[in-house]
């Protein structure tokens, strides 16, 4: 008897899944130059100029990928700081999850998968430092670089911070429910988009 696999994967046409991740949006780190200390996006309350960004609560293009670049609500909150947040996915079965992220300093953390069937997975979340002229850590492609860095009191031309494109692999056939963000503050996320997987598993047969 021989096992026949059926015919080879096939695409998926299944657009990238952008997630609404501002109800846990918690720290400010975009601000405007007549509002520079209205953020704090670590100790020294170092802030992005929002004015070299895309439009708050616009759909954006990031190689490729569609985010939704965080909307400044009313109380100015336009990014998380990684405190172990639960973040709920539509069912279903993903190859990568992208993030918008930058970090305090060059910094690794596990992230938790968890399954419709149970299973949880600890998966790495690697995000390069958004200091100023600090190249990639861990490979991954710069989203934006902005041409200034606000201090709280005054804006420091020539030094371009940082918002990185990192992805996190889902290796699991199964199907994603949720993720578990480390307890990580050096971390700060501002977007989060969910690729679905490319391959539809083709369907095994036996033939004698």
């Amino acid at each position: 008897m021989t096992t026949y696999a059926g015919p080879p994967a096939t695409l998926a046409t299944a657009r990238p899944h952008v997630l609404d991740v501002s109800a846990h949006f918690d720290t400010t780190g975009l601000t405007a130059p007549d509002a520079l200390g209205d953020g704090a996006f670590n100790v020294w309350s170092n802030t992005f100029p929002a004015d070299e960004l895309p439009a708050p609560g616009s759909l954006v293009d990031v190689h490729g990928l569609p985010f939704a670049f965080p909307a400044t609500g009313e109380n100015g909150r336009d990014n998380l700081r990684c405190a172990r947040q639960l973040i709920d996915v539509p069912a279903g079965r993903y190859d990568f999850i992208h993030v918008l992220a930058a970090a305090e300093r060059r910094t690794e953390d596990e992230v938790h998968l968890h399954y419709t069937d149970g299973a949880i997975d600890p998966e790495w979340l690697r995000v390069s430092d958004f200091w100023p002229q600090t190249p990639s850590r861990f490979g991954e492609r710069a989203a934006y670089t902005c041409s200034a860095l606000h201090y709280p009191r005054h804006i420091q031309r020539n030094m371009p911070p940082a918002i990185w494109r990192q992805r996190i692999a889902v290796p699991r056939e199964s199907e994603l429910r949720a993720i578990r963000l480390p307890d990580n503050p050096a971390i700060h996320i501002f977007a989060i988009t969910l690729q679905p997987s490319l391959l539809i598993p083709a369907t095994s047969e036996s033939v004698l």
